[in-house]
């Protein structure tokens, strides 16, 4: 267990996990079934570095607040953080950001949820030797940038936390050790 704090801050950009399923991994506007399930990535980040999780949602409220959305994460457990600003502002990141360098002075291990290369450098600043910091994405989109700080930890959503109810229609390079040949048989 980490001797910081004892919990894991979960950040979730969700407008960027959001879009690469939709833009670049089903090609359309996703389905609610095809959608993450949100309480099953603070349970992987639970269990994956033992002990609580708690999840910060972001959201772009510019145009209004979602209101079954948030009541939906709320009843998750997560603290929905509602943002607006002018239509050129990255409202979300920049929120994510503040947020990164204010857990420099606090205690507890980081998960980012996002393939966003904004995030590099507030990131990497976290990572020390009583820290734990990962990144949850899909890996073939995450920022490559995120390959080059060392001591990070990174998490594949559908294969690693398994927040799908059903596979997607992903092309992924296979570990040979990962290999099974009954996936490509059916």
């Amino acid at each position: 267990m980490s001797d910081n704090g004892d919990i894991t801050w979960l950040l979730v950009d969700g407008e960027n996990i959001d879009a690469t399923l939709g833009s670049s991994i089903l090609g359309r506007r996703p389905q609610p079934e095809e959608r993450p399930r949100w309480d099953r990535l603070t349970a992987f980040a639970a269990r994956t570095w033992q002990q609580p999780a708690q999840g910060l949602f972001f959201l772009n409220a510019s145009s209004g607040i979602p209101m079954s959305f948030v009541q939906a994460l709320k009843a998750m457990d997560y603290r929905v953080v509602p943002l607006s600003g002018s239509p050129d502002e990255k409202v979300v990141d920049i929120a994510i950001q503040r947020t990164l360098r204010a857990l420099r002075d606090r205690a507890g291990d980081v998960m980012l949820v996002s393939h966003d290369g904004d995030f590099l450098d507030d990131l990497a600043a976290l990572i020390d030797d009583d820290r734990r910091v990962g990144l949850l994405a899909f890996s073939e989109f995450r920022n490559v940038g995120f390959a080059t700080i060392p001591g990070l930890r990174k998490f594949d959503l559908e294969f690693d936390a398994d927040v799908f109810d059903a596979p997607l229609p992903r092309v992924r390079v296979i570990p040979i050790e990962e290999f099974d040949p009954d996936a490509f048989l059916r």
